[in-house]
């Protein structure tokens, strides 16, 4: 059986259920699942990149490249 039709057979299952528990249970797996993907796709800056952000954000600075608090703020008010 392939993987689509392993998921249309869960949902029509999981369709049926009646426990609210079962259905917490399941949900807290998938949660879990979705957040040890997110996991893996995170990859850390390595520390190269990490100073030539901080030299960009340092010289944006010196520049006036940058909003202040308040602008950012007023923006989304």
């Amino acid at each position: 059986m392939n993987i689509e039709a392993r998921k249309i057979e869960f949902i029509q299952e999981f369709l049926k259920l009646q426990s609210e528990e079962a259905i917490s249970k399941l949900e807290k797996i998938l949660k879990k699942e979705k957040d040890t993907s997110d996991e893996r796709l995170f990859k850390p800056m390595t520390i190269d990149e990490l100073n030539k952000r901080i030299d960009k954000s340092e010289s944006d600075f010196k520049n006036n490249h940058f909003k202040t608090s308040s602008e950012l703020l007023s923006k989304y008010k």
